[in-house]
């Protein structure tokens, strides 16, 4: 069963003065919510987490259902011999999370673990477990920030949001 969270740094606090109601996607995305995220397997508990508390989790988010598009190009879906291959690009470091697609499951790896661990074994999940669990983590986030955030849930970018990836 794959697992996808976050936590919310208290070192870079969103600024006090914040409109979350005409933010623009740029401050969404790069600006605010930063924290660390984590993907992880709960039956053979391995994970592979950030700790730096500087990752814009929205951005994550956002950004991991976008891939799981990607992921899914190939008019034949699961019967495609592939690899299909994308990568989370994580702007403020040259840290990736690379994702391999072949017939209908996924590896997941990440250039800080493998550096650290030498080469490890990846994130194998179902592709449509990663699809329904990065929209529902994605739903998830937005609804506890804009529990914490007045006005973000009047944010138009967060409803396209919304509408673009929903639930599965």
């Amino acid at each position: 069963m794959l697992d996808i969270g976050y936590s919310l740094s208290s070192r870079f606090p969103d600024p006090p003065q914040t409109d979350y109601r005409s933010a623009g996607v740029h401050t969404l995305r790069h600006d605010l919510f930063c924290g660390d995220a984590y993907l992880a397997d709960t039956e053979t508990d391995h994970e592979l987490a950030t700790s730096w508390g500087w990752l814009p989790v929205l951005d994550f988010a956002w950004a991991l259902c976008d891939i799981v598009g990607q992921l899914d190009a190939d008019p034949r879906g699961s019967r495609a011999p592939g690899p299909q291959r994308a990568e989370l690009d994580f702007t403020e470091s040259t840290e990736r999370l690379r994702f391999e697609r072949r017939f209908g499951w996924v590896d997941v790896t990440a250039d800080w673990v493998t550096r650290k661990a030498g080469r490890s074994a990846p994130l194998t999940c179902a592709y449509g477990e990663l699809r329904r669990e990065a929209r529902d983590f994605l739903h998830d986030l937005l609804a506890d920030l804009t529990d914490m955030h007045e006005g973000l849930a009047d944010n138009p970018t967060v409803w396209s949001l919304q509408a673009r990836f929903p639930r599965v």
